[in-house]
């Protein structure tokens, strides 16, 4: 369908400002500058100017001086910009002090980041969560909603001009807070449900993969070409928000757990990771994480170093971790590619769009299984034939044989599926 020219909605356009702190910043102007202007496009908005500022120090009303400020105000009028982004967060003052100069919206990093979550949320729990973050970031600012009266008031101070503009921040404060009290509760109902489903879904211990890494890595491809899935794939930032979670037939016919999970960023907000602890709660909960990277992303070094960040303030810094180079079709050469290996210990290279490696892949998650698993041999009444099926799905079974008494088995399961199952059968021996 064509949308008439008439009520085709305007793109907006950007002026977009990167900051530097001399000696702060372990990116350089440069590649800052490009993660800002793909964060930015990510927005849908048109950058029509880029100027960069490098400081030994941030100051407390502009963050980059007024002086500066000024010259990008030039720059703003002289192309008809309508809003400035930063690559920096910014403070409620600092904010309201440059919408002064510019006389258009000021955006900082948080705020572009959650304009690109709320465009990428489509479940319930991910418009949750995107709101939740939202009203955080909005509360301190809520005043500059109010700043009008404040101009009213003057300089002889506030007599007769106190109450209803006082009184109406103040009631909008209140709602804020409980609308961030309410949420938080339904996204504690949300895990809660999951962990319910997660239960009512498997009676028996199954190994978990989450594909974590940098977005735009190429995650989502991957997914879908091992667990032969569908998941939108964009080749944009953050293009995935809500979690995934797939089967995937291994080699020895065992099947696993994957699931796709939101794409990192360096410096990211610890608010923001607070309120998407419920998406990265598969992260939290997987046996292995595969990091996914962009072999041929000349910021490969700095990107795992933000993951692992991540990870970190998330506590799964320690869970077993196998590196997987993506997109090694874009490094055709031998000598490049043996150059980004060198970096990393022991990685498989791979090309998720062109399903290049991906038996070595699942061969892997194989072999990390077999470090995992034990012996077992029990005999199992015919009503109990749901615990063959697991065994077969979760293990490999040598031997299979019906007998008088039931079906003997003889498999190589993981520890945790062998204690399940014998909880299991101790359970409804109690039952019966």
């Amino acid at each position: 369908m064509v949308i008439p020219q008439s009520t085709a909605k305007k793109r907006e356009k950007a002026v977009i400002v990167t900051v530097e702190e001399i000696g702060r910043e372990a990116w350089s102007l440069e590649e800052r500058v490009k993660e800002l202007e793909s964060l930015t496009r990510s927005c849908g908005v048109d950058i029509v100017a880029s100027e960069t500022c490098r400081r030994k120090t941030m100051t407390s009303n502009f963050l980059i001086g007024k002086g500066k400020a000024e010259d990008i105000a030039s720059l703003v009028e002289e192309n008809g910009a309508d809003v400035v982004v930063f690559s920096n967060d910014l403070s409620p003052s600092q904010q309201k002090n440059l919408e002064e100069i510019f006389k258009v919206k000021i955006i900082d990093r948080t705020q572009l980041i959650l304009d690109i979550f709320a465009h990428r949320a489509t479940s319930n729990e991910g418009k949750v969560q995107v709101e939740l973050a939202q009203l955080v970031y909005l509360l301190p600012r809520l005043s500059r909603m109010w700043l009008h009266l404040s101009r009213q008031r003057g300089a002889a101070g506030g007599i007769g001009m106190r109450g209803p503009g006082e009184q109406q921040l103040e009631v909008d404060r209140r709602r804020v807070r409980e609308r961030v009290a309410k949420l938080k509760r339904s996204l504690k109902d949300i895990t809660r449900q999951r962990e319910l489903r997660r239960t009512q879904r498997e009676k028996f211990s199954m190994l978990t993969v989450a594909l974590v890494g940098y977005t735009n890595s190429g995650k989502s491809t991957l997914f879908n070409a091992l667990t032969d899935s569908d998941v939108k794939v964009r080749d944009q930032l953050f293009s995935t928000l809500d979690p995934t979670i797939r089967k995937a037939r291994l080699p020895n016919n065992q099947i696993v757990l994957i699931s796709d999970t939101v794409g990192f960023l360096h410096d990211l907000p610890h608010h923001l990771i607070e309120s998407f602890k419920a998406t990265l709660e598969e992260v939290v909960s997987a046996d292995i994480l595969f990091h996914v990277m962009d072999m041929s992303d000349d910021l490969i070094d700095f990107k795992r170093a933000a993951v692992f960040e991540v990870l970190k303030e998330l506590g799964a810094e320690k869970k077993p971790v196998v590196t997987l180079l993506n997109k090694a079709d874009k490094v055709p050469e031998a000598l490049a590619r043996e150059s980004v290996k060198r970096k990393f210990e022991d990685p498989l290279v791979i090309s998720a769009l062109h399903k290049e490696g991906l038996g070595e892949v699942l061969d892997r998650i194989v072999q990390l299984i077999q470090k995992d698993m034990e012996d077992i041999e029990l005999v199992l009444p015919q009503k109990h034939y749901e615990v063959v099926t697991a065994i077969r799905e979760k293990g490999m079974i040598r031997r299979e044989e019906f007998t008088d008494k039931g079906i003997f088995i003889s498999a190589r399961v993981p520890k945790d599926v062998k204690y399940a199952i014998f909880k299991y059968l101790r359970d409804k021996g109690k039952q019966s």
